[in-house]
């Protein structure tokens, strides 16, 4: 394996270790109220509110429902994608 592919699924998987801790930040937010959660929240929100706040000022809530978090998830799913086509692309051509 050279080392494009490696530092390509490296970062392939730290976007899908990322994108898990932002899926429990957004399921944690529907229990703000709880002191259990927001302690995890208030740990978990320096790592993905810059993330989301990108987002947020493309799509402000909506009637109280953050739909920019959906957006997020997708941008995420899609460079995941787009970088496992390239990990492909460079270990298939020796690249």
């Amino acid at each position: 394996m050279d080392m494009v592919a490696l530092i390509v699924l490296s970062l392939i998987k730290f976007l899908e270790i990322y994108g898990y801790i932002l899926i429990v930040r957004i399921l944690l937010s529907w229990f703000q109220g709880q002191e259990w959660a927001f302690n995890i929240i208030s740990f978990l929100s320096p790592i993905t509110d810059p993330y989301l706040n990108i987002f947020r000022s493309i799509i402000p809530p909506l009637g109280g429902i953050d739909f920019s978090a959906i957006l997020a998830i997708l941008a995420l799913q899609f460079l995941q994608g787009s970088l496992g086509t390239l990990a492909n692309a460079s270990l298939a051509s020796g690249f």
